[in-house]
């Protein structure tokens, strides 16, 4: 198991962080895509501040870009930071995706796997043809030529952001990486890992899910008042539970239920959307903000990443607060546990 974090690349500190956690060697650091700041611009950034550290997009969204353009931009990052990028892509919702972008939500699934073959035939070299439900490339009936990239080929390595068992079988079937979220590692075997397994087996071309990289994003925090860090990191919850996602369309809920949080957040959700948004704060059950993330002591944080390493986690993704110092000190100490936890189990 090794270490990532999670960033956002607005100022200064933001990328002297991102410089320090190379030098401590964690592995990756993830950059996110919502409604604000893109993933790929920082990450070029990055590149060129960085020279081991891994480069991951967490995430694009599919439909934002064209896959040829996506898979452009890829290239580029790849030969700019010297093979360190990794294509995170997720579906997003159809609020951003409708609201935002003005795409259709119509096939997530579909957009998704014919993405990535784009995206693959690219890299590889190969002169860009695909005729799919989504994607029709050339155009039919027009002047449109099948062209091969003008850059020499250059593998990228392709995440799938994953909640629900249909795209968690895709990202088994398809993916080098997986990224979770709402997670308990106390469920994994449940909730998550058999759908994977499912699209691993549907390939049928030799791959395990012990070959996919499972990325999960934790809070990090150490710190001897638990109850009131899982409070506050439960409350946080709120808006994911109520707003990330439609009445009958949230994905985080829907993996919430599958580890038996169903009734918890239907009543966060409707508490929500009526309007009643600290009602619903408090309704966000502890055990949520306390167990998708590393709060407490260090032996306490400890036992949790023996949790998420027996339940075959490879990399966590690190979501650090605080000013530079206090961050570069908790990434340093998270390292520390990890290499323990990992000599524990060799």
């Amino acid at each position: 198991m090794r270490v990532a974090i999670a960033s956002v690349v607005l100022t200064a500190e933001d990328v002297d962080f991102a410089v320090e956690a190379d030098r401590l060697g964690a592995h990756s650091v993830w950059v996110p895509e919502a409604w604000g700041q893109d993933a790929l611009t920082p990450l070029a950034y990055l590149a060129a501040r960085t020279s081991g550290i891994r480069l991951g997009s967490g995430i694009v969204q599919v439909g934002a870009r064209t896959p040829a353009n996506l898979a452009m931009a890829a290239m580029s990052l790849q030969t700019l930071s010297g093979g360190r990028f990794l294509l995170g892509l997720g579906t997003s919702g159809p609020q951003v995706m409708e609201g935002w972008h003005g795409v259709r939500f119509a096939s997530p699934l579909a957009a998704t796997r014919e993405t990535i073959d784009i995206v693959r035939r690219v890299a590889a070299g190969e002169r860009l043809e695909h005729h799919g439900r989504v994607y029709d490339l050339p155009l039919p009936g027009g002047p449109g030529r099948a062209i091969r990239s003008m850059l020499p080929p250059s593998p990228v390595p392709i995440y799938i952001a994953a909640l629900g068992p249909k795209n968690l079988a895709l990202t088994g079937e398809l993916a080098d990486g997986w990224i979770g979220n709402a997670f308990l590692p106390e469920h994994a075997a449940d909730a998550f890992l058999p759908y994977l397994q499912e699209g691993v087996a549907r390939a049928g071309d030799g791959r395990t899910l012990a070959g996919l990289d499972l990325l999960i994003p934790v809070a990090v925090e150490f710190t001897d008042d638990v109850d009131e860090a899982a409070a506050r990191h439960a409350r946080g919850y709120a808006f994911t539970i109520g707003a990330m996602g439609s009445k009958d369309t949230n994905f985080y809920n829907a993996a919430f239920a599958r580890q038996g949080f169903a009734d918890d957040v239907a009543a966060v959700q409707d508490l929500w959307l009526a309007g009643r948004r600290e009602e619903a704060a408090e309704r966000v059950p502890l055990d949520i903000g306390l167990k998708t993330n590393l709060l407490g002591t260090p032996a306490m944080v400890k036992e949790r990443l023996r949790l998420y390493r027996r339940a075959g986690i490879t990399t966590l993704q690190a979501k650090l607060d605080g000013d530079l110092q206090h961050k570069i000190d908790t990434l340093a100490q998270l390292i520390d546990l990890v290499t323990e936890v990992n000599e524990e189990e060799t």
